[in-house]
């Protein structure tokens, strides 16, 4: 206890230094500098209708000097790009894979300034610790008026079971809130259990003291790297993705010594290869920013030192859709977050030391613990399943040590950049929240590297992104009225696009039917319509994996949902785009295997395999009974035949060939064509188990037995005993 008291004085006290800190820079926000900043952003604005991907690759190729190359299309290479073009300079990017394609689209999805760090700030009375948690606060402030269609407020909450840490835990977030100042969010309080109970009835009960609400903000990650992308091309940057850097080149400055002139780089996509010149070359490549800096130098030594983040997705139910929930101290001291989003729930994240790869897969383990840790907070009526992991995929943060400093062992917690001999600017370290920040210190330093000549500062500093210029909070109804959009589409469509949602529904087909007027969906379950794939190649899209995954989220939310909706959207992205048969089917094929090992899939696959059958003998008889009314022909087996002929017996005779293959694809473990009566039983026992949610193949069974039954029982009552009328 005393050990505990003590703690907490030393947080009052680090929150009396943390007030007087907060005090002076909210008196010297608002200088007459400021308010001319805001005015100047004010006047920029989106200036040209998007070009085409093939307009930009014509850009890169003409051979012209541009003052600033960035490499990288994630959030950070984004923001450098936006504030590059709108401070006047000309601005080129080049993204190896797909814009947010790497960490930047697998974040927890939080605007935050990071509780934890400001916890350590004071109890360290680290002043570096505090001004990144202050410099993160102003950030977040910024992303939310930015693009408030892509962000909102969000409340979290900090249930507390132990009495004396309700003081500790109120006065730290208080803290929280003071140092955000009048661009805090919403102010934090105190609930008792009964409160907290009726917020977050799934919240464990049992020795619950109380709970502290905070508030953070909340992104579509990936949309919201695309958007400021798309921003600053409106602008006039020349930006691409699937283009790859190959060489760095280099000429002799007016020193004598060798400078960064340019970049050898090669489309992924049609496979050419060609020259860009430029004055100056940012890095902005995250995980692989000792790839760029050994092109540059070989001999170099690597400072990423990179950490998996794994997150999985959960139905909606497992958490209220207007509150969060953290776990600021788990078994092994890690935190985790129980997020609602997007109509599921997000859980993580993990922090395991990891190999740099463009394909970083979510382990079994880290799922387990992610798993093992939620039960820990939700009450016993809420049984946490396997089988109710939707989607899971592994981000890889960049953690670095500062080239800077002479002492390269310790990890920068804040962003790094650096100057090479040659001229290369690297950004590195950082989180999403900053990204914008970590821009305008880059460009920065480019220009006082490289003598660039801008046109005015930076005004990035609440630009409005791609979308928010025109959007309103009830820009739905006019949606929905004027176009004859379902109601749940078309708020998908105006927090995805912003004021650009007029010009996807405008894409829509007739739906054929009364009402919903146009917009067909991908998938009967989310409001994903077909209008947003042909949008989404207008947003650059060149793969199926681009799609399903970037300009849709759908395999981040439900990647079983995603393998049923990639047939509908790889016609309407082969249709778009012209591909061959042979490229529609290498598409379809790439897809499956990046949501077979990225989202996923694949562990919920091998997991299956290692289930135990645990049935009784009566249940083994019954699904016995229900697989050989399937399998009419005693074969041994069921084939597609057999599930197509057991659906049109019950009336549904519409179902797809795609469908139908999905069906038999989920239970099909050794992938032969074929559903064995053990594969079945397997199925049955980890639905039983809870490591499977549910099985369409058997609700087909279940249906085929029950109406063989009813077919039995009709043909052993006679007309004489029927009641007929006759």
């Amino acid at each position: 206890m005393a050990s505990r008291l003590r703690k907490f004085g030393v947080t009052a006290a680090g929150i009396a230094i943390g007030a007087a800190l907060s005090t002076y820079a909210l008196q010297h926000k608002d200088t007459p500098q400021y308010q001319v900043q805001m005015e100047e952003m004010q006047r920029i604005r989106r200036k040209r209708t998007l070009p085409s991907r093939s307009e930009q690759i014509k850009a890169l190729q003409s051979d012209e000097e541009y003052d600033v190359l960035i490499i990288g299309g994630g959030a950070t290479g984004a923001g450098c790009a936006l504030d590059s073009v709108t401070r006047g300079l000309k601005t080129a990017l080049v993204e190896a894979d797909d814009f947010a394609s790497g960490t930047s689209s697998r974040s927890t999805k939080l605007i935050h300034g990071g509780v934890r760090y400001l916890q350590k700030a004071i109890l360290g009375l680290d002043i570096e610790q505090y001004r990144m948690v202050k410099e993160a606060l102003h950030e977040r402030a910024s992303m939310l008026r930015s693009a408030p269609h892509l962000t909102r407020p969000l409340p979290i909450m900090l249930p507390v079971y132990t009495w004396w840490q309700i003081p500790y835990f109120w006065v730290g977030i208080k803290a929280y809130d003071f140092v955000a100042g009048d661009r805090n969010v919403k102010s934090s309080y105190y609930l008792s259990r009964a409160d907290a109970l009726e917020l977050f009835p799934m919240l464990r009960g049992d020795k619950l003291c109380g709970a502290i609400v905070y508030y953070d903000g909340q992104q579509d990650d990936a949309r919201m790297n695309l958007a400021i992308a798309l921003t600053a091309a409106r602008h006039g940057a020349a930006i691409t993705n699937h283009v790859e850097v190959l060489e760095l080149l280099k000429k002799k400055g007016d020193d004598g010594k060798d400078v960064l002139c340019g970049a050898k780089v090669r489309d992924n996509i049609s496979k050419k290869e060609w020259t860009i010149k430029a004055k100056c070359i940012i890095n902005a490549t995250g995980p692989f920013t000792d790839s760029i800096r050994k092109m540059d130098n070989p001999t170099v030594k690597e400072i990423c030192c990179p950490s998996s983040g794994v997150h999985i997705v959960l139905p909606g139910y497992y958490s209220p859709q207007q509150m969060g929930l953290l776990d600021p101290d788990t078994s092994d001291g890690r935190v985790i977050f129980f997020l609602p989003w997007l109509n599921g729930t997000i859980a993580g994240t993990t922090d395991s030391p990891c190999d740099v790869t463009r394909t970083p897969t979510p382990t079994e383990d880290e799922i387990q613990f992610i798993l093992s840790e939620i039960k820990n907070y939700l009450n016993k009526d809420v049984d946490v399943r396997r089988g109710d992991v939707l989607s899971a995929w592994s981000g890889i943060r960049p953690l670095v040590s500062d080239p800077n400093k002479e002492d390269t062992q310790s990890l920068a917690r804040n962003h790094i950049v650096h100057v090479s001999d040659s001229k290369l600017i690297t950004i590195a370290g950082g989180k999403w929240t900053t990204f914008r920040a970590m821009a305008e210190h880059t460009i920065d330093a480019a220009i006082k590297a490289c003598n660039l000549k801008p046109e005015r500062g930076c005004v990035t500093d609440g630009l409005w992104i791609e979308g928010a210029q025109g959007w309103t909070p009830t820009m739905y109804i006019r949606l929905v009225q004027d176009l004859g959009l379902e109601v749940e589409v078309a708020k998908h469509l105006a927090i995805s696009y912003g004021d650009r949602a007029f010009a996807v529904a405008k894409l829509a087909t007739l739906t054929g039917k009364r009402w919903p007027i146009i917009g067909k969906k991908l998938h009967p379950e989310f409001p994903y319509i077909d209008a947003e794939v042909r949008y989404g190649i207008r947003e650059y899209a060149c793969t199926c994996v681009d799609m399903i995954s970037r300009r849709l989220r759908l395999s981040f939310l439900n990647v079983q949902a995603a393998i049923e909706a990639l047939p509908m959207i790889a016609d309407i992205m082969a249709e778009e785009l012209k591909w061959s048969k042979d490229e529609k089917e290498r598409q379809i094929k790439q897809c499956e295997h990046f949501l077979q090992t990225q989202m996923g899939h694949q562990a919920n696959r091998t997991l299956k395999e290692k289930v135990p059958i645990n049935l009784s003998k009566q249940e083994v008889d019954m699904y016995v009974k229900r697989f050989e009314t399937i399998d009419k022909e005693k074969k041994g087996y069921v084939s597609i035949t057999d599930i197509k002929r057991a659906m049109k017996s019950f009336g549904d005779a519409e179902v797809s060939g795609e469908e139908l293959h999905d069906i038999l694809k989920e239970i099909d473990t050794n992938m032969n064509g074929q559903v064995e009566l053990e594969e079945y039983l397997q199925m049955m026992s980890a639905i039983k188990s809870g490591f499977v949610s549910h099985s369409r193949f058997a609700a087909v069974a279940e249906q085929e037995e029950i109406r063989k039954e009813q077919e039995r029982l009709k043909k052993q009552i006679t007309i004489e005993r029927s009641g007929g009328g006759l």
